[in-house]
């Protein structure tokens, strides 16, 4: 998998398409990564003693990495990660202008 943690992303497809977030985390497992503010999903809490009046949460929920394209601030584009030899190290790029992913 050729996303990481940090790295800003573009949803592809799906209802949320078009939405551009920072990953959360990844499942290199599963194939599946966490964006901010990306397939919420709402929590009902009970009432306890240390939350008296119960409420709702909104949380995050991993999505299909084949989902999202890492996105290219200073292009304005979403763009796929190659690698690339540079100064002795390798280096993720972006395929479509060819800099270096920070």
């Amino acid at each position: 998998m050729k996303l990481k943690k940090g790295d800003k992303v573009q949803v592809i497809s799906g209802s949320q398409r078009g939405t551009i977030g920072e990953i959360l985390k990844v499942i290199p497992e599963k194939n599946q990564v966490v964006v901010e503010g990306v397939n919420l999903q709402t929590k009902h809490l009970k009432p306890t003693q240390a939350n008296p009046d119960g409420g709702k949460t909104e949380k995050e929920a991993p999505i299909n990495a084949s989902n999202v394209l890492a996105y290219d601030s200073k292009a304005k584009k979403a763009s796929r990660i190659g690698y690339k030899q540079e100064k002795g190290k390798k280096v993720r790029i972006y395929k479509q202008t060819g800099a270096v992913v920070k």
